[in-house]
């Protein structure tokens, strides 16, 4: 009895790790290092095998467990603490023939096993449902899964199921494009079972940093074309920030309404010191809020303003005028705003505060991940969201770096 409850996977399983209600063809779980992606692939082909008709009434099934390579399909996925054989009960665990590349139960259902090195290996052969772990992971993934899907085609309604953590391809984007594909999502954290010291440690080292959000908290972070920044400049940007600064700024991009379907209120602190005759601005913090009333906003910016001793609050004024400079007051009579105002549009101001990255005279101290997504993403085609966290940032370096001073110059070369 307690061994069947052990092994009763919907009773243990999260959500996000138990397979899509029907109908569906293709189902992808998309998660971090040890989210129990491929315990969700193995219980899956497990629930397939279970409730086929046994061997001599029906055909068996035929499934496909493709993985990067051979030794990892065996190693992980037929081996492993969460594989096939170990899920499985001691009298139906399936026999593995690393001859054949293939394992058995008892009640003949076969599982073939293919290497994503060899796609062309998958010309030929054809199964009622596939397991693709680690798709991310494939040598010439889109090819791969084009002959895995082709020979797709027995049964009624043949089953393809995806197990990998992301990574920016072009493949994994034209995948989660597909409208039929059912997408679930898990994280690292999601997995009780993993040790407090483990995670305090990835925490602790990775943290929001860009490898960290991609391997462990399963995002797809990659670099649009046409963006201004990219994740490995702002990376390079990372430190730890000076105490002492000449002056601290907090930059406000106010939202043009209020209330949850509002755009967001951008406010971003940030610092300038003088460094070998060539001042250096340090991105201290991002204090956006979303949702608030124009008393909640002002309250937030007058709390950074308190919190980093700043000297002056730049707020753009180009939807509200004076009302944003009375909103903010109204937080604190004490509050020292400049109003600034946009007269070209935000990637003609945004371009010069991009040239001094390039120049690696904008250092970031800490981790911000909204704001970085924001900045990668601005003027790429088809990104419709309002780019507050990086129209404050703007502000608040043109303030610091450029107002009163000569821009640097881009060119092409």
């Amino acid at each position: 009895m307690a061994g069947k409850i052990l092994r009763d996977w919907p009773f243990w399983a999260r959500e996000d790790q138990l397979s899509p209600p029907e109908p569906w063809s293709s189902w992808m779980l998309l998660g971090g290092r040890g989210s129990g992606k491929t315990r969700a692939g193995a219980e899956w082909v497990r629930s397939l095998v279970e409730a086929a008709p046994k061997s001599g009434k029906a055909r068996p099934l035929r499934i496909a467990l493709v993985a990067p390579t051979i030794h990892d399909a065996r190693e992980v996925m037929i081996e492993g603490d969460s594989g096939l054989r170990n899920i499985s009960h001691p009298r139906s665990r399936p026999k593995y023939s690393a001859s054949r590349r293939q394992l058995k139960w008892k009640n003949g259902c076969i599982a073939q096993v293919f290497s994503a090195e060899d796609a062309d290996g998958l010309r030929g052969p054809q199964f009622d449902a596939a397991w693709a772990d680690e798709f991310c992971a494939w040598k010439n993934p889109g090819h791969c899964l084009a002959m895995l899907r082709m020979g797709l085609r027995l049964g009624p309604n043949p089953k393809l199921v995806l197990t990998t953590t992301p990574r920016p391809s072009l493949a994994l984007k034209k995948l989660l494009t597909e409208p039929e594909l059912v997408l679930t999502r898990a994280t690292t954290w999601d997995n009780p079972h993993l040790s407090a010291a483990f995670i305090a440690g990835l925490n602790r080292l990775y943290g929001k940093s860009v490898l960290g959000r991609q391997e462990l908290g399963g995002e797809l972070i990659d670099d649009p074309v046409g963006g201004l920044w990219s994740r490995a400049q702002i990376e390079q940007s990372i430190g730890v920030a000076p105490t002492q600064f000449d002056r601290i700024v907090v930059a406000v991009d106010p939202p043009a309404g209020a209330g949850q379907g509002a755009a967001a209120c951008g406010i971003v602190v940030a610092g300038v010191r003088d460094v070998a005759e060539q001042r250096q601005a340090w991105v201290l913090a991002d204090r956006t809020v979303q949702g608030l009333q124009p008393a909640g906003w002002a309250k937030a910016v007058c709390r950074a303003w308190q919190d980093f001793e700043a000297d002056k609050i730049v707020a753009e004024a180009n939807q509200g005028g004076e009302m944003v400079r009375t909103i903010l007051q109204m937080a604190d009579p004490n509050l020292p705003v400049a109003l600034v105002h946009a007269r070209r549009g935000k990637r003609i101001r945004a371009e010069p505060i991009a040239a001094l990255y390039d120049q690696n005279r904008v250092r970031h101290g800490g981790r911000f991940p909204e704001l970085e997504d924001q900045m990668c993403r601005f003027g790429t085609e088809g990104n419709t969201r309002s780019p507050d966290r990086m129209d404050a940032l703007v502000w608040a370096l043109w303030s610091l770096m450029l107002d009163g001073n000569i821009m640097p110059r881009m060119r092409v070369l």
